[in-house]
């Protein structure tokens, strides 16, 4: 017999929950207090049938002496440690039923945190705004469950439950809803790859969800080997999708997940159960450059490589996992917008060698970025690039950003040319509190501006209070110096994108990258109806000269005036140019 795991009603005052607690000897449902004992059936399942509707409020009972919540509680009345709460999925009366999606080369995607937004109310005050600049998708962050109410939501430990401190699931609906009226699909990143350490008690009643004999960043991996485990997961993912009507999912870190083929099977089973009129997408994060996961069922990978390089070049960093970009730099960035991926199978720093092969996949198959939560969050303080680098070549990486084939995701505030830091923020207490903050101080040990405890002591704390209210993005108009600049910025090359590139991405391919000069590349890219795009790039200190004629290319950006005669040959610093070869298109 199959079950599902969590709380399923079966008509407006009976409700069926399942428990799946291998290690438990007894298994009751307790409501208003009062234990239901629930019966218990094959393979570790406990179940019962009582009559209780959509509100109600409940908890369950190991063998008489430990409470919990349920794992696949659809949502908490509170926190994590609070009991869970019957949900009626089918509650919410949706304004936009008709809803299918947006194909994927039409996407934009800009991601952002919900609690530091402001909410869901404040975020769907500005989708007009969002969809006006010409994004066309937006992307939470995680919303499982996790303990406290500041945290960037790696921490969940209720992959089903939508973080109360938010709102309520019939509000994130609202909010979907509402996107969806303005033409805006909505993403969110899913983490199911690990629980949170706090809130978590499937060890004492489920030790099966997890393997001892691999491990994560995070502790034992989880068994995928199981089919309970799978199904929690695999359902978890189809809630989000069916119920809540998300247009994607973003896979984090899925190289911590063990088990390839329960990532096949994931995609597989929501292809299948999301049904072929509705536009779909899942996007994995995944350091192991799996290139062939792109032509199972996935849809695309965030581009850690495009990023690093381009990072490396517009700051001079090379700590860290920097280091594996800034040597040979200039050949890293032509190979990434030649083919993709830089690290193909090649070694990184510490041996290692790490990717699969990349230039056959659709340029699409790679979302590129500048800015992320991750690549801001986890830096000490927290720094945008705007007050990095230099801002020549950070609008020339812009340029690349919105106008190569790659797909574009800008980070909350980006394109208002925001300073606000975006710091790593959690709101935990007593021993956990303290490890997390010596833990986040100890990961820069190894950087040489963080080598003495005194810095290091500066990194802000993450339970403050103060740390989560200084990453919040300001959009009050005299917020930012220059901030209407950049927003125009972003504005002028979202409407060329849409109207240039956005048409002829169907069937793009790479089509050769070279080296201009230090830090300086010619791409090339082709397009739907064989028309071709060209990009000079020249990130680097001075001019360089270019080496192949344009032809009859028609200009489409470039951020300086190429109009002087001396550029005819030369590329200037801080410089990016897209042109546009339409003399073959058909």
């Amino acid at each position: 017999m199959t079950h599902r795991h969590g709380a399923h009603l079966l008509d407006p005052s009976t409700t069926r929950f399942n428990l799946w607690a291998p290690d438990a000897k007894s298994v009751a449902l307790l409501v208003a207090d009062k234990p239901l004992p629930m019966q218990a059936r094959d393979d570790g399942w406990y179940s019962i049938e009582a009559p209780v509707g959509a509100g109600t409020q409940y908890r369950y009972l190991i063998d008489g002496e430990l409470e919990v919540p349920d794992p696949a509680s659809r949502a908490q009345a509170g926190d994590v440690q609070q009991p869970s709460v019957v949900v009626d999925p089918d509650g919410y009366r949706w304004r936009n039923p008709d809803w299918r999606g947006r194909p994927w080369h039409e996407t934009v995607l800009y991601e952002l945190h919900v609690g530091a937004y402001g909410g869901y109310a404040q975020i769907e005050q500005r989708l007009a705004a969002l969809a006006e600049l010409g994004v066309t998708a937006i992307e939470l962050m995680p919303l499982a469950e996790f303990p406290g109410d500041r945290n960037w939501g790696y921490d969940g430990v209720l992959p089903y439950a939508p973080e109360a401190s938010y709102g309520t699931p019939e509000q994130l609906k609202q909010l979907i809803d509402a996107a969806h009226g303005h033409g805006l699909m909505v993403f969110l990143d899913v983490v199911y790859n690990h629980f949170g350490p706090d809130g978590n008690y499937l060890g004492r009643y489920a030790s099966a969800f997890f393997r001892h004999d691999q491990h994560t960043p995070w502790g034992d991996a989880i068994d995928f080997r199981r089919r309970e485990v799978r199904d929690f997961f695999i359902d978890s993912a189809l809630m989000w999708l069916n119920e809540y009507r998300f247009d994607g999912l973003r896979l984090d870190a899925v190289h911590a997940i063990p088990d390839r083929d329960f990532l096949l099977e994931l995609a597989d089973r929501v292809r299948a159960e999301t049904g072929p009129d509705r536009y779909v997408h899942l996007v994995l994060e995944n350091e192991d450059n799996r290139a062939s996961l792109l032509e199972q069922g996935f849809t695309a990978q965030w581009n850690d490589d495009g990023h690093n390089v381009l990072h490396t070049l517009l700051t001079g960093e090379n700590q860290g996992y920097y280091a594996d970009y800034y040597q040979d730099a200039t050949d890293k960035l032509a190979r990434f917008l030649g083919e993709g991926f830089i690290y193909q199978g090649q070694k990184n720093r510490r041996g290692e060698p790490r990717g699969e092969p990349s230039a056959h996949l659709s340029p699409s198959a790679f979302v590129l970025f500048l800015q992320n939560h991750d690549q801001i969050g986890n830096r000490a303080f927290g720094e945008r690039l705007v007050s990095l680098s230099d801002p020549d070549a950070l609008r020339a990486a812009t340029v690349v950003l919105l106008l190569s084939p790659m797909i574009p995701l800008l980070f909350m505030g980006e394109e208002w040319g925001a300073r606000q830091p975006f710091l790593f923020f959690t709101s935990h207490h007593g021993e956990l509190a303290d490890a997390v903050r010596e833990g986040r101080r100890g990961e820069f040990a190894e950087f040489d501006d963080f080598a003495d405890a005194e810095t290091r002591a500066r990194i802000p704390d993450p339970n403050a209070v103060e740390t989560f209210e200084a990453s919040r993005p300001d959009f009050t108009s005299a917020s930012e110096p220059g901030h209407a600049e950049w927003l125009a910025l972003y504005r002028t090359l979202l409407q060329i994108r849409h109207a240039e590139i956005v048409p002829r991405l169907p069937g793009a391919r790479f089509f050769g990258s070279a080296a201009l000069g230090k830090a300086a590349v010619l791409a090339r890219w082709k397009m739907a109806y064989g028309s071709t795009l060209r990009l000079e790039l020249n990130l680097g200190p001075a001019s360089v000269p270019l080496t192949a004629p344009r032809g009859a290319a028609r200009l489409l950006f470039s951020n300086r005036d190429l109009s002087d005669g001396r550029f005819a040959d030369q590329l200037p610093a801080g410089t990016a140019a897209i042109y546009l070869d339409e003399s073959n298109e058909r």
